[in-house]
């Protein structure tokens, strides 16, 4: 008759018995040896699984993290794709396990230390693909050539620091409980994307009535001024912060098609429309029209799974405000 593996010697079972012990006696006190003696095998059987007492936490995320530096060395995926990939099927574990109970365990300093280290290791991983990607699009100046190497290191940080701010968050809310894909698509859309000749996308906005507009839109919509200047014969301007911008450019199929999806067919789309994204739609549109804005089509869920409306607001601008329901 043929043996298989003893159930006690699997990795699965030599990290339950860590993590049970972590929470009976602290992750300090606790050694490979009280490891191995819980679960019932030698210690040869637990440097079979683990390198450490640390990777009994770490050694799954590990594993993917391999997996996601080699995809961003390799492929031509967009890097925010890639670091997407590094949720699937990642369920519960022994590292969520120890951020829930970081404090029981006595974990909080070794869970920074061990964090910084895998946040640092992904941000040369994600660097490297960034400058790589810019090569193409800037100039071989050593200034552009510096920004651009600069403008890397800062968006990997970002990139870096928001998976783990994302998983910590699904662990610290109760891992299971909410969609740790969702978490991370959400913090990797705050991230701005170096890549590209352009750096910002402005909207230039004429407003016969200047503080009209601006109230409207800074106080009202929502948008942090971040500069102002005025000039002589009464000019005036102010640049409003909008979080992350993207240019959409469609056809008239496409035009057509979102028409028929957001409106009831008497709000056709100008060719110029300002899209907002904001976290409630029947609560934005309910607010910028009580501050004179004209709803021209209401709440309604697209097929993609958005809440949108469209409205008229100051300065005759066509606006399409939006909630992305998968993202909450």
């Amino acid at each position: 008759m043929t043996v298989g593996r003893p159930k006690a010697s699997s990795r699965e079972t030599l990290a339950e018995a860590a993590c049970e012990l972590f929470l009976e006696q602290g992750y300090e006190a606790t050694s490979v040896g009280d490891i191995t003696r819980r679960a019932g095998v030698s210690r040869s059987s637990f440097f079979n699984y683990f390198s450490s007492k640390a990777d009994v936490l770490w050694g799954s995320f590990d594993e993917r993290l391999d997996a996601v530096a080699a995809d961003l060395t390799g492929s031509d995926a967009p890097v925010a794709e890639v670091l997407r990939a590094l949720t699937i099927g990642f369920a519960p574990d022994s590292l969520a396990l120890a951020i829930a109970n970081a404090d029981i365990m006595g974990l909080d300093a070794e869970l920074e230390r061990e964090r910084a280290v895998r946040q640092r290791r992904l941000e040369r991983a994600v660097s490297a693909r960034l400058a790589r990607d810019s090569t193409d699009s800037t100039d071989s100046t050593d200034g552009a050539v510096g920004a651009a190497g600069l403008a890397s290191d800062v968006a990997a940080a970002a990139y870096a620091g928001a998976l783990l701010a994302a998983v910590w968050r699904w662990a610290e809310s109760g891992a299971g409980r909410t969609d740790l894909a969702d978490l991370v698509r959400t913090a990797l859309a705050l991230v701005p994307h170096p890549g590209g000749a352009v750096r910002q996308l402005r909207l230039v906005v004429q407003a016969d009535d200047f503080d009209g507009a601006l109230a409207f839109y800074r106080d009202v919509v929502g948008m942090p001024q971040s500069e102002a200047y005025e000039a002589d014969g009464g000019a005036r301007v102010a640049i409003l912060d909008a979080g992350r911008a993207t240019l959409e450019i469609a056809n008239p199929a496409q035009v057509a098609f979102i028409d028929g999806v957001e409106t009831d067919g008497d709000a056709p789309s100008e060719r110029l429309r300002l899209g907002l994204e904001v976290p409630d739609t029947a609560a934005a549109v309910e607010r910028l029209a009580a501050a004179g804005a004209t709803v021209e089509a209401s709440v309604r869920e697209t097929p993609w799974r958005s809440l949108n409306a469209r409205l008229r607001g100051p300065a005759d601008l066509q606006l399409t405000i939006f909630q992305e329901l998968d993202q909450e």
